[in-house]
């Protein structure tokens, strides 16, 4: 097992000589995080992270090998608690699941730059695919239906969160001043004659909307088709039982 990957469960390596460390994974992953918090993951760097903490940046390799570990470990720790399964009908839990991914994305957008090239090795993210699959065996799905189906959703809040986040970027970053310039730039780029699809979508004004990719309605729409596709699965599922 990687020294980081125990360290983010807590089996940190003890010894009864010596001086007791002062530093801890916890305290860098928090110091990172901050950075990250204010200045984006740009700003976070060994030496800004022990700058941070008040130490030398040798000090940090004792607990992380490399920046990518260090990335890794934050990714698991700025990640809220997911949503309990309670009694909620698994539709409605797979809602709120992925609504509640999506939402602390949003919160923290630096996490997408990461996320998606992480996989899930820490407490806080295996918990959120522990109660995914909790949710989809009471379904009667299997085990390996549910972690691809856990794959599929994951990726959709990452892809709608990062579209929206894009979006409200403003001009500094897209060269729109928001959402709604989306479909007026399309209109001036795609002629009917090399996209006749996009611009017959374009004169329906299905672009003119492109505020609710930022507001959570189109979001709301695509995942109801995920849902729908994994009822038809149970549905199937349940009649080869029978």
């Amino acid at each position: 097992m990687p020294a980081v990957v125990a360290r983010m469960w807590g089996q940190e390596p003890r010894t009864s000589h010596g001086p007791r460390p002062s530093l801890s994974l916890q305290r860098i992953t928090e110091a990172a995080i901050g950075i990250a918090d204010a200045d984006g993951l740009a700003g976070v760097r060994m030496s800004s992270v022990a700058a941070r903490l008040d130490v030398s940046p040798m000090a940090l390799y004792g607990y992380v090998g490399s920046k990518e570990e260090l990335l890794t470990a934050m990714t698991d720790a700025a990640a809220p608690p997911p949503p309990e399964p309670g009694e909620l009908h698994w539709r409605d839990y797979l809602t709120a699941w992925t609504r509640s991914y999506r939402e602390f994305l949003l919160t923290r957008p630096w996490l997408l730059e990461v996320s998606p090239l992480t996989p899930p090795t820490g407490p806080r993210a295996l918990s959120w695919l522990d109660r995914l699959l909790v949710a989809l065996s009471r379904a009667g799905l299997t085990p390996g239906e549910g972690v691809n189906i856990a794959t599929t959703l994951s990726a959709y809040a990452v892809s709608t969160a990062s579209l929206a986040h894009s979006l409200r970027g403003g001009a500094d970053e897209t060269g729109m001043a928001g959402p709604g310039d989306y479909g007026v730039i399309l209109t001036r780029l795609a002629d009917p004659a090399h996209y006749p699809g996009l611009s017959a979508a374009l004169g329906a004004g299905a672009f003119g909307g492109a505020q609710e990719w930022v507001e959570d309605a189109d979001f709301g729409f695509g995942l109801g088709l995920l849902l729908d596709g994994i009822e038809a699965l149970i549905t199937r599922r349940a009649k080869e039982e029978r």
